[in-house]
């Protein structure tokens, strides 16, 4: 198992903890240290990482190998492969942070993408770090959406929904992907991650309950699935995810 010892971006020095300090995923934290104070950022507290310039980028992809937007990018890619003539993707994007996976999709020639984010530094970070790879960004709260802000969504004629590695510990309730869903086109894309246990016969969050309903009852048609290694923990130790492509077929009910 790899010691995780830390490293140093631009000003500043990112250290991880010791790897016999045992904490769940979503408990996982490391230390920053500029001008030679030391501050403790949890990987969850989004606002704070996304305010340093290229500090996630060097946190979760460099330190800790987080493969998950190539990942389904690319498992989203090869089924469209199989489907000659498909239409341009107008790709809703949940939880879009700061525009890593839109600079993915952008890559594999994806033109049209709108993000939304609940976190007002996730806009400003894809702004400051990743300009014009979004048609547009909204700072959104999509459990309290209202009828206007859903019709303007609507307009954009969503046939696609891509969300990675922010399903599952609350940052995105069920019933804001239930809204951001059914935003899209019947007959649309899905393309999403999710941690291997919450899919697993008995999980009892929200999230999980919802996707193995939606599989089971025909609302999303599963096309493709991938299990990989998402990241390493703050232990050294593989994180496994799957990542799914699937076309809606119906709304979620309410």
């Amino acid at each position: 198992m790899p010691q995780l010892d830390g490293f140093i971006h631009h000003q500043l020095e990112v250290r991880f903890p010791k790897p016999d300090v045992g904490m769940d995923q979503d408990e996982e934290w490391c230390e920053v240290v500029e001008d030679g104070e030391s501050r403790r950022i949890r990987f969850h507290d989004y606002a704070e990482i996304y305010s340093v310039p290229g500090l996630y980028e060097r946190l979760f992809h460099e330190g800790l190998g987080c493969r998950s937007p190539e990942v389904v990018c690319g498992l989203l890619s090869e089924e469209l492969e199989r489907e000659p003539g498909h239409e341009p993707l107008r790709v809703f994007e949940l939880g879009a942070g700061n525009g890593m996976v839109a600079e993915e999709l952008a890559s594999r020639g994806t033109e049209a993408i709108v993000g939304v984010d609940i976190i007002e530094e996730a806009a400003a970070a894809a702004e400051r770090d990743r300009p014009g790879v979004y048609e547009g960004y909204e700072v959104l709260d999509l459990t309290a959406i209202s009828e206007s802000q859903r019709a303007e969504l609507r307009r954009r004629r969503f046939n696609c929904l891509v969300t990675v590695a922010a399903l599952g510990f609350g940052d995105i309730p069920p019933r804001a992907f239930a809204e951001a869903y059914n935003l899209v086109s019947n007959g649309g894309w899905v393309a999403f991650n999710i941690k291997e246990d919450f899919l697993a016969a008995g999980e009892g969050s929200g999230f999980g309950h919802l996707i193995r309903r939606m599989l089971v009852d025909g609302t999303l048609e599963r096309r493709a699935q991938r299990r990989y290694p998402h990241r390493l923990s703050v232990a050294g130790e593989p994180i496994h995810y799957v990542a799914i492509v699937a076309r809606k077929r119906a709304d979620v009910a309410a």
